[in-house]
């Protein structure tokens, strides 16, 4: 098997709504093992560029070192989006709120509230990030009150943040009433990123210049041994001096050509991603392994089969192998893997030519979300899209009014539902819904290397 099988435990828990002004500990999130109580202490502060003047916003610390913002319009519909931002961030910038609430203006100018944390722990901490986006909804009623409806967003590496705080806090009596994801990377710690890892390994087959001959080696699943120093531009570098990515096609020469064919039909990753994937491979595996798996290996290649290339026999021959060990791969499921278990309903939006988190996720997602028992909540709509970051306003709109549909009336998300609740937008909001109604996912094992 490429990835150990482990049982993930988590504890679901209950949390009251606090009333506002009143300061709890109880039933709040969590800060090395104990309930963190939150402060209200917000202030206001210039919103970002392009926010409507009706919409005022706030900042403030959580009381376990989480820096929040919150944007408040008015009139406000009396509802609360919960926001969980990508990444992982390899270091805390609290620019990152602006960031984050000019990327989803769509949710005050829509007169939602907003709420978002920048987690307090960098790199890989999926559990911790949870913790924290949790404890900013309690910031916000602290503040403002208990809303009428809480929606819990998350996207990209924030989707998995938002379900796992779903698994942690949400009941089916509150506090949030159902999570929306988009773009999410959904497979879970253990097997999301191995497909980086044999980037590396097939990369550093093919350049042999990461680590350059003149370096000292190291296992590749290190990503990068502590301490060692490589900027990203040097990295740009030795890519280009490879495979000359910066250069057109033209202009390569037969040898680089073939040399970015094999990476893109082996690891099936565009040719356009190649240099920001080697980056997450390289910076976010030292993270992982220094940070989260004490310095073991989560990650092992013994055995699978790398397919595609001209010369298969030649390149398995000259790839780096390693085992994973089990105690690396327990620590890594014990916080960034997910159990499925999620008592409110969840929408999961999905562009089928994402090259940053591939549309395989979500079959993945659907599998644990149908070993946890919650598959029946669970409901899967995918667009004509390749960019991860950002569709358009009409399809994260229409997204959350059919969620809202869903937990009011009982009817379920569905991709026709979506498509007809964007042609009923008419022109007040940007874009078009490029649903794909009968659009399926191959299974995770079809889109990476797998043992034979």
């Amino acid at each position: 098997m490429r990835y150990l099988s482990l049982s993930l435990l988590l504890v679901l828990s209950s949390v009251g709504c606090a009333r506002h002004g009143v300061s709890t500990t109880q039933g709040g999130a969590m800060v090395d093992g104990k309930p963190a109580a939150v402060t209200s202490g917000l202030a206001a502060t210039p919103c970002v560029a392009d926010m409507p003047t009706t919409v005022t916003c706030f900042r403030g610390n959580d009381g376990a070192g989480a820096h929040v913002m919150v944007a408040m319009p008015s009139p406000w519909n009396g509802e609360l989006v919960v926001h969980a931002h990508g990444g992982p961030p390899l270091e805390i910038k609290t620019t990152r709120a602006d960031e984050d609430l000019t990327r989803w203006s769509i949710w005050p100018r829509g007169g939602y509230a907003y709420v978002a944390s920048v987690f307090r722990e960098p790199g890989l901490a999926l559990t911790s990030a949870a913790d924290d986006t949790e404890r900013a909804r309690r910031v916000f009623v602290q503040r403002f009150g208990k809303p009428q409806r809480t929606w819990l967003h998350g996207q990209s590496w924030g989707a998995g943040v938002a379900a796992k705080t779903a698994e942690r806090y949400a009941t089916p009596h509150g506090p949030y009433d159902g999570v929306l994801l988009t773009s999410g990377v959904l497979a879970g710690g253990t097997k999301a990123y191995g497909f980086r890892v044999d980037l590396r390994v097939v990369y550093q087959a093919l350049c042999q210049n990461h680590p350059k001959p003149t370096e000292v080696a190291y296992p590749l699943w290190q990503g990068l041994p502590v301490g060692e120093k490589l900027s990203r531009a040097e990295l740009t570098q030795r890519v280009n001096d490879c495979l000359a990515l910066n250069k057109p096609a033209a202009q390569r020469s037969p040898e680089q050509l073939a040399k970015i064919k094999a990476i893109v039909d082996v690891i099936r990753i565009p040719e356009s991603s190649i240099q920001s994937h080697l980056a997450w491979a390289t910076w976010n595996m030292q993270d992982l392994v220094s940070r989260r798996t004490g310095g073991l290996n989560p990650h092992g290649n013994e055995g699978v089969r790398y397919r595609g290339s001209s010369q298969d026999e030649v390149l398995n021959h000259s790839v780096q192998r390693f085992k994973a060990d089990p105690i690396a791969v327990q620590r890594l499921a014990e916080d960034a893997d997910l159990s499925g278990r999620i008592p409110v309903p969840v929408l999961s939006l999905h562009g089928v030519r994402d090259a940053t988190a591939f549309v395989e996720h979500q079959a993945a997602f659907r599998d644990t979300m149908t070993r946890g028992g919650s598959e029946a909540r669970l409901a899967q709509v995918f667009v004509n899209e390749s960019n991860h970051s950002y569709w358009n306003d009409a399809t994260y709109v229409a997204a959350l009014d059919g969620l809202r549909t869903w937990v009011q009336a009982g009817t379920k998300a569905s991709p026709t539902g979506l498509m007809e609740r964007c042609s009923h937008l008419g022109s007040a909001w940007q874009g078009t819904c490029a649903v794909m109604p009968a659009y399926q996912p191959q299974a995770w094992a079809s889109r990476v290397p797998t043992a034979n």
